[in-house]
């Protein structure tokens, strides 16, 4: 199993953003740390935005910012909105000769159930506690200054 790209981006995101609290951060920023593309940043934010997760502030000196505590945000209620939960498959969607007696979809659903179980034991301060994650997360002001 792997989570998709635009869950992976969703989770970068808000580790930029919780790791500089302090201010208003932006997409640019964020994808010049990364190396991704605006685009693909601009659709993870609004969807955090939307979720209640990020407020997006507009204008000159607009940027982003957590709408609520590190500590509120859960990692399952996150990977299950950025993924969906549906189930890893479904049987039902198409004909199949062994419906009704193939146990395969009751096994990949516990196993999703048990990964989803994992992750709401975390939540996005936990994750960050590492003290060398959130110095490397934290934006470097003499860098931005020598770029400009």
């Amino acid at each position: 199993m792997q989570l998709s790209r635009f869950t992976d981006y969703t989770l970068r995101v808000l580790f930029y953003v919780a790791s500089n609290d302090d201010r208003l951060v932006t997409l640019s920023e964020i994808a010049a740390f990364y190396e991704i593309s605006v685009e693909h940043l601009r659709k993870v934010v609004h969807a955090l935005s939307k979720s209640g997760y990020l407020d997006t502030y507009r204008g000159k000196n607009g940027g982003i910012k957590l709408a609520k505590p590190a500590s509120d945000i859960n990692l399952a209620t996150i990977v299950g909105q950025a993924e969906g939960n549906e189930p890893l498959i479904n049987c039902s969607q198409q004909k199949c000769c062994l419906t009704g007696f193939c146990s395969l979809q009751g096994v990949l659903g516990q196993a999703q159930q048990a990964f989803m179980s994992v992750l709401r034991n975390y939540n996005l301060e936990q994750l960050l506690s590492n003290p060398e994650m959130q110095s490397s997360l934290l934006r470097d002001d003499s860098a931005v200054i020598a770029i400009n």
